[in-house]
């Protein structure tokens, strides 16, 4: 997490002079923070009324055009964003279904034999088919059991055809067992079976149903590549073809999220000249300077800008000088400084 700090102090007799004094008092000798003029266009200031009501407003909005009012110019970027925002929750909303979907699949292909799908475990040759008298049932038996299975499985009902049984597949816990009988003595043999604990399948050898299974997974599996890749691809240039390698959700990702942080740092600009000329009056005069403060000297940069502004507001430089411990109140933690402060916290993320 990088740590930004967006300031504003009123011009002195200029402007360049209230950034070489900023400039002197952080940077020779201590090195307490690398600052930037973040440069503010000249943007039509309106009635107080508006912008005090804009001062109340402007923490969700966001986008520009200088030559119009500020009240058009947060409104226009507030659509901006907000057309963002619901395009977003569309696309997450659409690549969460999917995921879900075929995560449902997975499990169902996953775990234990008493719960998994058998379609990628069964084959044809496993089963009689097509048979008017007889059916090939599949039974799950633990793997302490199957001593006892092959001895009993003969015995649990009457029409059990002899040694029909075949160990197909097994797990850590369990084994799955096929074993032929005739039709009429099914629930006879599952009531049996679930005596003895073993478990009875409920399945039957349906290859189309299995073969559309396997599509269905096939295809969300595809489909969930195509709107996302799980990594991203570091260190490739746009022209070495990171696109094609990228699905178009994470494109549409990169794109967005530059333009959203346009329109935030905008916001930032335009409450730091809100806020200015409210603070310093008119006519508009006052540099807005981008501090990005040594971690290691945050606190002693605090001390430093508030000794250097505190003239602008008595009553907060009393504030923060006192060291009052009042309990639920925190006077002297509270983040209100004589100059106009906004704290920038930036994510870098890696979007080569």
């Amino acid at each position: 997490m990088t740590e930004f700090w967006l300031i504003s102090a009123p011009g002195e007799k200029t402007c360049q002079q209230t950034w070489d004094q900023m400039m002197v008092a952080t940077t020779r000798n201590n090195n307490l923070s690398t600052n930037h003029k973040f440069n503010i266009p000249d943007l039509k200031v309106g009635t107080l009324d508006v912008l005090v009501g804009l001062s109340d407003d402007l923490w969700d909005m966001a986008k520009y055009p200088i030559k119009q009012s500020l009240k058009n110019i947060s409104d226009i970027i507030s659509k901006q964003v907000s057309q963002i925002d619901n395009d977003l929750k569309a696309r997450a909303s659409a690549y969460n279904n999917l995921k879900g979907n075929l995560q449902n699949l997975e499990r169902k292909n996953a775990g234990s034999l008493l719960t998994r799908s058998l379609a990628d475990i069964v084959k044809k040759e496993d089963f009689v088919i097509d048979s008017e008298y007889l059916i090939t049932m599949l039974v799950v038996v633990p793997k302490t059991s199957y001593a006892d299975w092959q001895k009993t499985y003969e015995t649990l009902s009457e029409m059990v055809v002899p040694r029909s049984t075949n160990l197909l597949f097994e797990d850590h816990d369990s084994g799955l067992f096929s074993v032929t009988l005739f039709r009429k003595a099914i629930d006879d043999f599952r009531h049996k079976a679930r005596e003895n604990k073993y478990t009875v399948r409920d399945f039957q050898y349906n290859e189309q149903e299995m073969n559309a299974d396997k599509e269905e997974m096939t295809r969300l599996s595809t489909d969930k590549k195509k709107q996302f890749v799980s990594h991203m691809t570091r260190n490739v240039m746009p022209d070495q073809g990171i696109c094609d390698r990228n699905g178009p959700l994470v494109r549409w990702l990169k794109v967005n999220f530059s333009e959203a942080f346009i329109a935030w740092i905008h916001i930032k600009a335009l409450r730091v000249f809100v806020e200015s000329v409210l603070r310093y009056g008119l006519p508009v005069n006052f540099q807005a300077m981008l501090l990005q403060p040594n971690k290691k000297n945050m606190k002693k940069l605090r001390e430093v800008l508030n000794d250097l502004y505190k003239h602008l507001d008595s009553s907060a430089a009393a504030v923060i000088d006192s060291a009052m411990d009042i309990p639920g109140l925190n006077l002297s933690q509270q983040e209100y400084y004589p100059y106009v402060y906004y704290k920038i916290d930036c994510n870098l993320l890696d979007f080569k």
